[in-house]
């Protein structure tokens, strides 16, 4: 759970940039990668991470509108990366321009569960973290590099001088 604003600042400006990375790398060709016939595609995934930010952050009063949560995903590669990073700023802005350090300990209803606003903010990085996880598998099925987010990626390691390791 978040007690600061800036703790979550620090935090959220580091997902979004390694998000950003992952957006970066849809095109109009990979979009409709899938795990498997009947799963969702990376046009999915991405589409998710990116509602989910409106969808659930209005529930806590916030009033973002620059994506429409209920929208269907863009046709093209490039609109996920520009969505994303309007979507993230305009989340960005809402908190400093409406909420306090105090405002992270006023508790909201979300999917019938009583959660702090700070607890929220956790969930919502959380919730991209793991569906970030599922496009890097998508896009490397794809046949692409992905970017080291937590940590360097297979083809990464020679940067830092050693070996990526055999497993």
């Amino acid at each position: 759970m978040f007690r600061k604003l800036e703790d979550f600042d620090k935090a959220y400006a580091g997902l979004c940039t390694g998000t950003a990375k992952i957006m970066a790398l849809l095109t109009d060709d990979n979009l409709e990668q899938s795990v498997a016939e009947e799963f969702r595609t990376l046009s999915h995934v991405a589409w998710h991470i990116i509602t989910t930010v409106p969808e659930m952050m209005n529930r806590v009063g916030l009033g973002l509108s620059c994506i429409n949560f209920e929208s269907m995903p863009p046709p093209a590669g490039a609109d996920y990366l520009k969505a994303y990073q309007a979507v993230a700023t305009e989340l960005q802005a809402a908190i400093k321009a409406n909420w306090t350090d105090e405002t992270l300990l006023l508790e909201d209803d979300l999917y019938g569960q009583k959660w702090a606003r700070g607890l929220t903010l956790r969930i919502l990085i959380e919730h991209e973290v793991h569906h970030r996880g599922q496009m890097t598998v998508l896009l490397r099925q794809a046949g692409l590099q992905v970017p080291g987010l937590m940590g360097p990626s297979k083809e990464e390691w020679d940067q830092f001088g050693m070996p990526a390791p055999p497993y």
